[in-house]
Formats: C-alpha cells, sequence, structure tokens
C-alpha cells in the first residue's frame, strides 16, 4: 500500500513571515472599528478648533544706521567716538531677546495686569476695549492669578467681587517685584466704590477709572488679573522675533504673534521706542561723562572767581582807585597770558593725573570724560581713550546678552587692556613734556614778577588780585564755553535705530490655529492609532484564522472546510442533511474516497482516524458526522471511541459509557457486549467504556490490534476518535491502524504553534496519510477568496459559502439575528 497519498512537497513550510495579505483582511474585518476611531479624532479636533482662539501675526521695520551728529564738524573741540554700523545689526537683534529689555517694555506697557470678560470657553483677553482702567498703586501688593472681578452697577460706581477659598494668598509689589503673603477674607467677597476712589484692600490697590470713549454698561462683569512679572517677562522674550529685512542689509523685521492684535501693536512699538531710547543713552555715554566732569571743574572754577571777586571788593573799599602806567598794564597783561597758559597746563596734567588714577583703579571704563574737554589734541591719547571706551560700551551691551566666562569677555579685556598700558605709557610721556612747558611759564612769569616788585606794594596786590580774577574768568568762560558745545552736540545726536514701518493693525487675518492641519492630524491619528493597535494584536496573535495560513505554515494539505453551525447536538449532518455543514461532510468523503483509491485500499474494512491538537477543535464533532455520512450512504459504519481518557461520543446516541472498548482490550466483555447499534442506520458505536489507569497501555495491547482486524472484516468504514495528538501520545500510537488521518483546526482557536508538532510528526514518519479540516470556517475570516486546495476544499469552500439553498428554513428570533448582526462585524 502506498503511504503517501498526496504528492506533497518535500520542502520545508515557508515560516512565520509576516502576512501583509492577512493584515490587510483583519483591518478590513474591523473597519468599524478604524471609522468609529476617525469619527471621535474628528470630534475631538472640532473641539479643540472651536476653543481655540485665533492667532495674529503683526509686524515692523526698523533701520540700524551709524547717523552722524549735524552738529559734529570738523571745528568742534570736543570729539566723540561714534562707532559705525559695523557688529551693531547683531547686537541689536541679541539685544531685542535679552531679559533686561523685555523686563523695562513688560514693565512700562504694565503686561502683568490683564483686562478679562467671560467668553464662551474661557475669560478672553480684551485690553483695552474694557471700559475702565485701572491704575495701579506699584507700592502695594497686587493678588496674584486669581481674577478679581469688578461688576458695573451705574455709571458713578462699580463692586469688587472675589471668592476665596483660603485665606492665604500670594500677592506682589511691581514697586520691586517682591512677592509675599496676605490674609484675604475666606469666601465671597465683595465692596462698592466710586470711580476715582482710592482702593486699598488687602489684594487690591490702586484706582478704576472710566476709559474715554468708552460706555458703561450696568450689571456688567469683568476681571482683573495679575500675573508674576517674571513670568510675563520671560513668555515675552522669545516672542518678538528678529530677522534682517534681506541678506546684507540694516533693516530689520520685527514680528510677533498673539491672540490680542492691540497688545502686539503696542509691544512691537514700545520695543522699538525703548530700544531707540537705550542705544541713544549708551551712544551719548561718553559725551554725558564729559558734561559732567566738565560740570565738576565749573563749579570749582565758578567758586574760585567768586572768592577772587569777593577779594577785590574788599580791597577797592579799603583802597582808594589810583592809576597804573602803560608799562606796568602792558607787564600785567603778559603775566596774565602766563598765567591762563599755566592753568591751561596744569589743568591737562591734573586730567592726566585723574585718568591715570582712574585706569589703575576702575575696571569700568565707560565713564571717562573726553580729553578735549581740557585742550589735550594729543591725537594717541584722543584715540586711545575713544577705542577704550568703546570696547568697554561694547563689553557692557554684552552683559545683557552672553553668559559670563564666555571667550568674546576674554577677548574684549584683552584688547582693553592693551590699549590701556599704550594709554599709560602715552600719558607718562605727555605728563613729562606738560611739565617741562610748566617749568617755562613758571620761569617767565618769576621774572615779570620781579620787574612788578618795584611798583608800590599797594599796586602789587591790586595785580596780584586783578591777575587771579583774569584767570578765573577766563577758565570760566573758557570750561562754559565748552559745556555748552558739549551739549549741543548732545542734544542734537540722535538714535541709530529708526522706525521705517512701524506695527499697525490693517486687518490681519488670523495665522492660526491651523484647523484644516488639526482635522488633517485628528484623521490621520484616527486611521493610524486604530491601524497600529490592530497591528500590535495581529502580531501577537497566534491562533489560525484561514486557510492561507495554514498553507504558510505546512505542507500537510487542506481536505475540506466544516462551517460554524449552532446547533442542539452534534448530529448535523443526521438532523439537517440539507445544511451546509453536512454538505461539507459530504465533501470531505469525497475527498476521503479520493485518497482511498489513490492508496489502493481496498472498499472492505477503510479506516478513518480522526485528530487534533488539544480539545475543544470539533475533532468528536467530526468523527460523529464523518460516520453518519458514511453510514447514511450506505456504507457499514462504526464508531470507535478511543479517547479513553475523556470519553465523549455516546451522550449523543443516547447510551451510556458503562462498557466499551476498554472493557474489551481488558478482556472483560467481549466484542458484541460492548458494541451498539444506533437509531442511524447501518452504524454502529463502540464507546470508550470506563476511565482506565493505563490508556497508553491498552492502545498499545495485542487486543487493540485483533479488535481493528475483527471490525475490518465486518464493516466497510471504522472511524477512529482518537484523543488529541498534542497533549498525549495514544494518537500515535493508533496511527498505524489508520488508512487516513484527519488532523482538525479549528479557526480562531487552534495556535499556529501545533502546526509544527504535527509537521514533526508528519516528516518523522510518525503519522502518514494525514490531512487537514478546517473547522469553524467563516467566509469573511479567510484570506483567499478565488481558489480552493484540491477537490475536497474546493468543494467544501462552495457550499459552505454559496450553499444556501441546502439550508433549512429555521425561524430564528430577532435576538438571534441581532446577536449574529454583533458577531459578523
Amino acid at each position: 500500500m502506498n503511504q503517501d497519498h498526496f504528492d506533497i512537497d518535500s520542502s520545508e513550510p515557508r515560516g512565520s513571515t509576516f502576512d501583509f495579505k492577512g493584515f490587510l483582511f483583519k483591518a478590513l474585518n474591523l473597519w468599524k472599528l478604524v471609522l468609529l476611531s476617525i469619527g471621535v479624532a474628528l470630534v475631538v479636533a472640532y473641539l479643540i478648533n472651536v476653543r481655540k482662539e485665533n492667532v495674529y501675526q503683526l509686524g515692523s521695520l526698523i533701520s540700524v544706521e551709524s547717523d552722524q551728529n549735524p552738529f559734529f564738524t570738523a571745528n568742534t573741540s570736543i570729539s566723540f567716538n561714534w562707532g559705525g554700523v559695523s557688529g551693531k545689526v547683531g547686537k541689536i537683534m541679541t539685544s531685542i531677546n535679552t531679559r533686561r529689555h523685555n523686563e523695562l517694555v513688560v514693565d512700562s506697557l504694565q503686561y502683568y495686569m490683564r483686562y478679562l470678560v467671560e467668553g464662551k470657553y474661557r475669560k478672553v483677553d480684551v485690553y483695552t476695549a474694557a471700559p475702565f482702567k485701572f491704575s495701579i498703586d506699584k507700592t502695594q501688593g497686587q493678588l496674584l492669578s486669581q481674577p478679581i472681578g469688578i461688576r458695573f452697577l451705574d455709571n458713578e460706581q462699580f463692586e469688587v467681587f472675589a471668592d476665596f477659598t483660603s485665606e492665604q494668598k500670594s500677592v506682589q509689589r511691581y514697586a520691586d517685584k517682591a512677592k509675599y503673603n496676605v490674609t484675604v477674607p475666606l469666601g465671597a467677597f465683595s465692596q462698592t466704590f466710586r470711580f476715582g476712589d482710592s482702593i486699598k484692600l488687602p489684594f487690591l490697590n490702586g484706582v478704576i477709572t472710566s476709559r474715554a470713549g468708552k460706555r458703561i454698561i450696568p450689571n456688567t462683569e469683568f476681571f482683573v488679573q495679575f500675573l508674576n512679572f517674571d513670568g510675563v517677562v520671560y513668555s515675552y522674550q522669545r516672542a518678538v522675533k528678529i530677522n534682517p529685512y534681506s541678506r546684507s542689509s540694516s533693516v530689520l523685521s520685527l514680528t510677533m504673534a498673539g491672540t490680542n492684535k492691540a497688545k502686539i501693536v503696542d509691544y512691537l512699538n514700545a520695543t522699538t521706542a525703548i530700544l531707540s531710547k537705550t542705544e541713544l543713552e549708551r551712544k551719548n555715554l561718553y559725551a554725558t561723562n564729559t558734561i559732567k566732569f566738565i560740570d565738576s571743574s565749573l563749579n570749582a572754577v565758578n567758586d574760585n572767581l567768586k572768592d577772587v571777586t569777593d577779594e577785590m571788593n574788599a580791597f577797592r573799599k579799603q583802597n582808594k582807585v589810583f592809576d597804573v602806567n602803560e608799562e606796568m598794564t602792558e607787564l600785567s597783561g603778559k603775566l596774565r597770558q602766563l598765567d591762563v597758559q599755566k592753568e591751561t597746563e596744569q589743568s591737562k596734567l591734573d586730567y592726566l593725573n585723574s585718568l591715570e588714577t582712574y585706569l589703575r583703579t576702575k575696571t569700568d571704563y565707560t565713564n571717562i570724560a573726553a580729553p578735549t574737554s581740557v585742550g589735550i589734541q594729543e591725537g594717541n591719547i584722543l584715540s586711545s581713550v575713544g577705542k577704550i571706551t568703546a570696547l568697554a560700551i561694547e563689553r557692557q551691551s554684552l552683559e545683557y546678552t552672553t553668559k559670563e566666562g564666555n571667550i568674546l569677555f576674554k577677548d574684549l579685556d584683552r584688547q582693553i587692556n592693551a590699549e590701556k598700558n599704550v594709554l599709560l605709557e602715552t600719558i607718562d610721556a605727555t605728563r613729562t613734556t606738560i611739565g617741562i612747558y610748566l617749568s617755562s611759564i613758571n620761569n617767565k612769569i618769576a621774572k615779570f614778577e620781579a620787574e612788578l616788585s618795584e611798583l608800590p606794594e599797594e599796586q602789587q596786590e591790586y595785580l596780584k588780585i586783578e591777575r587771579k580774577m583774569n584767570i578765573s574768568q577766563e577758565a570760566y568762560d573758557v570750561y562754559l564755553d565748552k559745556r555748552s558745545e558739549a551739549a549741543i552736540v548732545k542734544a542734537a545726536n540722535v538714535s541709530d535705530i529708526s522706525v521705517i514701518d512701524e506695527a499697525k493693525d490693517i486687518g490681519n487675518p488670523p495665522i492660526g490655529p491651523n484647523k484644516s492641519l488639526n482635522y488633517m492630524m485628528a484623521l490621520m491619528i484616527g486611521f493610524f492609532t486604530p491601524m497600529f493597535l490592530i497591528f500590535i494584536i495581529y502580531l501577537l496573535d497566534h491562533t489560525i484564522h484561514g486557510s492561507d495560513e495554514v498553507e504558510q505554515l505546512s505542507n500537510i494539505p487542506i481536505l475540506g472546510l466544516v462551517g460554524k453551525y449552532n446547533y442542539k447536538n452534534n448530529l448535523v449532518v443526521y438532523e439537517k442533511p440539507k445544511s451546509a455543514v453536512a454538505e461539507s461532510f459530504r465533501a470531505i468523503r469525497s475527498s476521503l474516497q479520493f485518497i482511498y483509491k489513490k492508496q489502493g485500499v481496498s472498499d472492505k474494512g477503510r479506516t478513518l482516524m480522526i485528530t487534533s491538537s488539544v480539545s475543544g477543535e470539533g475533532k468528536t464533532f467530526c468523527s460523529i458526522n464523518m460516520a453518519t455520512v458514511y453510514a447514511l450512504s450506505g456504507k457499514k459504519t462504526i464508531l470507535l471511541g478511543l479517547d479513553l481518557r475523556k470519553p465523549k461520543i455516546f451522550g449523543d446516541f443516547n447510551i451510556t459509557n458503562d462498557k466499551g472498548v476498554v472493557n474489551y482490550l481488558i478482556e472483560e466483555s467481549a466484542l458484541e457486549e460492548v458494541k451498539f447499534t444506533t437509531h442511524i442506520e447501518n452504524l454502529d458505536i463502540i464507546p470508550s467504556g470506563p476511565v482506565p489507569p493505563n490508556p497508553s497501555e491498552l492502545l498499545m495491547s495485542d487486543s487493540m490490534r485483533s479488535l481493528i482486524s475483527q471490525l475490518r472484516e465486518t464493516y466497510d468504514i471504522i472511524v477512529l476518535d482518537t484523543p488529541p495528538l498534542g497533549l498525549v501520545t495514544d494518537a500515535l500510537e493508533l496511527a498505524q491502524f489508520a488508512d487516513a488521518s484527519i488532523f482538525m483546526v479549528r479557526l480562531d482557536y487552534t495556535k499556529k504553534g501545533m502546526l509544527s508538532l504535527i509537521n514533526a510528526k508528519y516528516k518523522a514518519g510518525e503519522v502518514k496519510n494525514i490531512s487537514f479540516v478546517l473547522n469553524f470556517y467563516k467566509h469573511k475570516t479567510n484570506h483567499n477568496y478565488g481558489y480552493g486546495y484540491g477537490y475536497g476544499y474546493g468543494y467544501g469552500y462552495g457550499y459552505g459559502v454559496y450553499g444556501n439553498a441546502y439550508h433549512e428554513n429555521d425561524k430564528q428570533s430577532m435576538w438571534k439575528r441581532f446577536r449574529q448582526f454583533l458577531k459578523r462585524i
């Protein structure tokens, strides 16, 4: 007898590679879940969109130039270092995002206070649209975070109300930005005030006035909310985006996005104004220091002039007026010129001494006065002082934008020290030159004073006082002229930052939220989330769901399909002969007939073993119905219950399990005593009998071989209902008696790993002539729609799916139909 009933490919099964087609059909089966997920995601996106405030973006343009003072000419005696555009654009771009700059802007606009009104989904910031204005008392604390209600009673009065859940609340004093706790009244609070009254509460301090041009409607409610100053500054610190308007351009574009266009406009314009003011102050720093130095010198000269004038007046009161001859007058004029020269050179010397002390003792070199303010025209000194001052201002600006320890600081400090060393050497050389010149002047003065000593004592005193007065007056006039010149230069100075196009609300449409993008994201999330879950479930699912998975995992052929059919017992073929399940078993019978003929098995005494991997896969159901379908075809059939551990087949035939195969194998009863005739024509049954302690040994005994031999002589078909192959080895012992074997695979139940077990048994030759029968087959579960696996598979497929004409007209209740509908989805 040829054992191999089909020409089976001897190659290994293709393995458990990912089945994209199976995953696709799995997803298609759950299309309603995917659709529901998309619907939920779109609803969530809609709820988010309707609750989001519109976001607007506005901008302005500024220019960064190195503007020269129109009063600064070649004839101006006091010169200043104006710098240039190089590097200034980058500094301005960095300065706008510094904390110090944004603190000035936020403080000037008081953006730590918000005017709110109750909206549909949240409290909305109405800014200047509120019909009132709250003037903050910065010296007192204001309640943080919790909105304080303002209810208008009429055009004269309003009510302040709040509800406190705790007695301790945090407030902030905006004068010094200090935060501390205060005690507030617990529960609901309300108090009436008049417009213009000073509000002095533990949590609110200031004055509320009506805003010009706004109408107050009685019984309307607004809210005032105060925010942490540092938190507000932090939120605005990166809000303004600044970029060059074009490549290699000194024009900068400032843009800012937010929910209130009026606040954006004010913030951008305030940013530009404060930035321009700050830059002008830095630009004027050199001139300001020079004016301070001249003022201090001017005060000293003024005091000296007053003292000399008083001395002259006192002298004239005490002495009569007298005339000095022409020669002495000329000599006195020469002395006066020498005294002026000496005073000028002494001022230079004092300036150089002060400058040296300053350079050696100070680290901040931004307060150096211009050397030209005392008449120093030495080019090296002017150049060095200008460079040191410019570098010091640059370093000071860098402190606001760069962390200490940066390599940029080291580079600037190196340049400052180099220039300082050069300047100190130049000061020594210049001081020596001035000293020599002063000695010469002193010699000339001594010579002329010796000539004047011949005059009377009163005339000498008069001339001395007159000389001092003239010197003081001339020094005073010189300093006064220089101060006026410096003040004119400073007043006429302009900022390097100018506004080209200020921020303005011209009806800009919102730039966000991007509702279309939100819906698109919701669509993607709603689709891919369930798909991902299905993918994970599919990967973790180790059960067999379709015939293609069986084909992929094993080379053993599929003999047929048996659909799911809910019925009260296992006698479906006998009691429902027109059902699709009955047709499926007939298809399997036809396929077995082909196998038997190919194997050369005689028509008498054919055996059919039915087994499975585990319990619950339909092995007994298949055994009973295969025996029934053969019996109904006129074949003398016997069903042999060989599952000695878990007997089942007796219940459907209304017989007991008191006697059976076990009794025969232990030689307790004869064959006729354990054999029962059923109500189905041509079908006999031998139940398992009592559960023995050694089922495997009994099935291996000679009595078992003798039993099969006797049955072969009497019956045409012998159906062996065996134990599960994956749990015990009993079925392997019985495989030697089987002309054909059926391995039951229950879809959505049998594990894929069990096919590896039967593949190994088949490859080792422990089981032969074996085929698969797929139980609980559902059309939508299978992944292959257009073809079958041979005659039996194709026939069973056709009747299982398209065989509704063979169904008997069973009446089903509405509830049962609804349950079946739920199972289908």
